[in-house]
């Protein structure tokens, strides 16, 4: 019996914390209540702590996945600040999810790109790196990462050189610098 009175006062408390949270600009997918309208401004109250506090940050952007668990900013945006907690793995599922919810932005498979790289992933990142360039030709970052990751570890091929030759003309002067250098070493002055 103890089971069962435990059981319902679940139930309900769930149903009162649902409906205290649901806002009526909230849209029902079948599934699960959104409200993307919060978790928008959830995200951009985050944007506005990412650097003076981050703790606070990523409590704003977590009730944002909950407000609405396919707003893609949030997710991306919670997965920069789990990377720079050293949450490798927290951070490449945020930024996987991210993805998958922003298929035409560069950001989310650059920074997915990042995560595995510093988690020894090299393969993995090279292909989110490109996967990023492949949805957005000219995201500088994305073109800087894969060409220095190719270089470092020696998988250059055929789309090095160009990768190389846009840094050089387009990126800030140390990017600028850097790619010179490798064309040097490359032998492609």
């Amino acid at each position: 019996m103890r089971f069962y009175l435990s059981f319902i006062a679940v139930i309900v408390l769930s149903l009162n914390a649902c409906g205290r949270s649901m806002d009526r600009s909230g849209i029902h997918d079948g599934t699960s209540w959104r409200d993307p309208g919060r978790a928008e401004a959830l995200t951009n109250q985050a944007s506005e702590l990412l650097q003076s506090d981050p703790h606070q940050a990523q409590a704003l952007l977590r009730q944002a996945t909950e407000a609405d668990q396919f707003f893609g900013p949030a997710r991306n945006n919670l997965g920069v600040l789990l990377l720079n907690d050293g949450d490798l793995y927290g951070a490449a599922e945020e930024f996987d999810r991210a993805r998958k919810l922003m298929p035409g932005h560069p950001d989310p498979r650059l920074n997915l790109g990042l995560a595995l790289e510093r988690g020894g992933k090299l393969e993995e990142a090279l292909e989110a790196y490109a996967s990023a360039i492949e949805v957005f030709p000219d995201h500088l970052p994305a073109l800087q990462a894969l060409a220095k990751l190719q270089v470092r570890s020696g998988r250059v091929d055929d789309s090095t050189q160009p990768m190389l030759q846009t840094i050089r003309v387009r990126g800030d002067p140390a990017w600028s610098r850097w790619a010179r250098e490798q064309l040097i070493r490359l032998g492609h002055h």
